[in-house]
């Protein structure tokens, strides 16, 4: 005799609501929760875990910046030094190590405030200052 598996019910993907994915999510964000442990408890793999924690990342950032999920762009304006008179040449010096280094900084305009963001700022501060001056404006 042959062994026959009978399989009842809906086959195929899961469907996961917002509520129930949030609900996972916020289970891995607990002090001393393992991603892996709580996947296998609900039945997934930790890379999906993963996934939903990156797309509430996302979904988060996009709230503070835009209040929607589309992108938001806004005009550049780039100031070209006028030309100097050529220099003497001089002596070359060894170049500065990077941490001295100063990338330009990027200057923002928003309702006649400008903000200027230097090397190493953090993109959720930013974020939070631009949404910040788009409400006051």
């Amino acid at each position: 005799m042959r062994r026959l598996e009978v399989i009842n019910g809906a086959g195929g993907r899961r469907r996961w609501s917002a509520d129930e994915k949030a609900g996972i999510v916020a289970e891995t964000l607990e002090p001393g929760a393992v991603v892996s442990e709580v996947a296998r408890r609900h039945g997934l793999t930790p890379q999906q875990v993963f996934t939903w924690r990156r797309e509430a990342r996302r979904a988060t950032l996009a709230d503070v910046v835009e209040g929607d999920d589309r992108p938001a762009f806004v005009p550049a304006v780039l100031e070209v030094p006028p030309p100097s008179e050529p220099k003497k040449p001089r002596r070359r010096r060894a170049p500065a190590p990077r941490a001295r280094r100063s990338a330009a900084p990027i200057e923002l305009e928003i309702g006649g405030v400008v903000v200027r963001i230097g090397p190493g700022a953090d993109a959720a501060t930013v974020a939070a200052v631009i949404a910040a001056l788009r409400t006051t404006s």
